[in-house]
């Protein structure tokens, strides 16, 4: 969200602060449903272009401003500083601006909602998975040894967290295929595994190589900026692919999870 704010005010993004997650703040979309990103980004967005016409227009209007008269639409900002597109040494920063008008701040709200198209499309990241495992045919021990996904969400704000994010997603997925599970016990009422020490996920030895190839797709229904989440979306394909690629190797068909040994001996 900074880099969101950075670009449309356009200012460095060290110089942009993002605050969420307290009570006191104005209500924000829920990060379910892979919509965070998508949802906050656009009100973002919003807000912070409007409060950089806001300044444009006022530094347009003021008889002392350099861009005085100009057209707003000719009106770029770089760095903080307004200037004219084709003249680019014409224009002031926003700090000349409000010095001069005794202004010690100024502000502006932005607002979002998904638009009556979202019934016509489909508006989620979509994706495909690919998995490579290697099966004991003595022991039906299984190794993933190699995780592949390629994922389509719209407009990537930050390459480098929406890959980890998939990752871990499609990490995840592998635990849900060959690990992760609970079962009551009859005799006391209760979960076998009460607690991350007892309850199997996946840990450093586990991980295979996993390679994350991100698609850059234009989407002008979406939102304003074109974002999609990538919340789920790296972990629903993984257990499919990795018992589709037991069933290559052994022939077994599981239409479980997680697999178990005792489900390919």
């Amino acid at each position: 969200m900074t880099q969101v704010a950075a670009d449309a005010l356009g200012l460095p993004w060290e110089r942009c602060r993002f605050e969420g997650g307290d009570t006191a703040l104005p209500g924000i979309a829920a990060a379910v449903g892979s919509a965070g990103a998508g949802m906050i980004s656009a009100a973002v967005h919003t807000a912070a272009a409007r409060l950089r016409d806001q300044l444009v227009a006022q530094a347009v209007a003021d008889s002392q401003s350099p861009l005085h008269g100009a057209d707003p639409a000719a009106v770029t900002v770089r760095d903080g500083r307004m200037m004219l597109r084709d003249a680019p040494a014409t224009g002031e920063t926003y700090g000349d601006l409000l010095h001069r008008n005794f202004l010690p701040d100024v502000e502006a709200a932005g607002s979002w909602s998904p638009s009556p198209e979202s019934h016509h499309y489909g508006m989620m990241t979509f994706g495909a998975q690919f998995a490579e495992v290697a099966v004991d045919p003595e022991l039906g021990v299984v190794r993933v040894r190699r995780m592949v996904g390629a994922f389509a969400p719209g407009r990537v704000l930050n390459p480098k967290t929406a890959r980890s994010q998939l990752m871990g997603g499609m990490l995840w997925g592998l635990g849900q295929a060959l690990l992760e599970a609970n079962y009551m016990d009859p005799r006391r009422g209760r979960w076998v595994a009460s607690s991350l020490g007892d309850y199997l996920v996946p840990v450093n030895a586990d991980a295979p190589d996993v390679e994350v190839e991100l698609v850059d797709v234009t989407d002008d229904i979406v939102n304003p900026l074109g974002v999609k989440g990538v919340g789920e979306i790296g972990q629903v394909g993984a257990a499919a692919a990795i018992a589709n690629a037991l069933h290559h190797a052994t022939g077994r068909r599981v239409r479980k999870l997680p697999v178990t040994i005792e489900d390919l001996l």
